[in-house]
């Protein structure tokens, strides 16, 4: 049995609970989350809390044990606080803007890229930072990978976008040559 999976999720006042058939429905203050429930996963409200259990003891179902208690977490954490995800820009001359819901990145290449943001997910821009917020953490976690993927951080110099947690291991580059 999983360790994770055994918590119980506390579920705040403001934040509604429906399981109709195998679709959970998280409802809050910041809007509504769906999924879809494994079938060898059960879904039980008690009070103020739900409790996730596995139909058998496989190690398969331990996994989705786990799994689906942090995601049902994750979607009551979304509706009532959201998430966030920073993203620095780094390099001479590389800079981000927004036009409405379509983020322009300038970073070395010939061309700009236009990149549409998924719908429930916001941006802010400033300067070298790009704030990323929403509800849905899985999409929001796309997203600032598809944006990191745009010019990922190059080992010698640190230029590209990088998390602003992440740390770039930095190689030494090339020596002269001695004779």
């Amino acid at each position: 049995m999983s360790r994770i999976g055994k918590k119980p999720i506390l579920i705040p006042k403001d934040v509604e609970i429906k399981l109709e058939g195998d679709l959970l429905k998280v409802k809050g203050p910041k809007g509504e989350l769906s999924r879809k429930v494994h079938p060898k996963v059960q879904v039980d409200m008690d009070g103020d809390s739900v409790i996730v259990s596995v139909a058998d003891e496989t190690r398969e179902c331990a996994s989705l044990h786990g799994l689906f208690r942090i995601l049902i977490d994750n979607m009551v954490t979304g509706v009532t606080r959201g998430f966030e995800r920073v993203l620095e820009i780094v390099g001479v001359g590389y800079r981000a803007e927004l036009k409405g819901r379509t983020a322009i990145f300038n970073l070395g290449y010939s061309h700009p890229i236009d990149f549409e943001l998924p719908d429930g997910i916001e941006a802010k821009i400033e300067k070298t930072k790009v704030i990323l917020n929403g509800m849905d953490k899985e999409l929001l976690g796309k997203t600032a990978a598809k944006i990191r993927g745009f010019r990922k951080p190059e080992p010698y110099k640190g230029k590209g976008i990088k998390y602003a947690d992440e740390m770039i291991r930095r190689k030494a580059g090339k020596t002269g040559a001695t004779i």
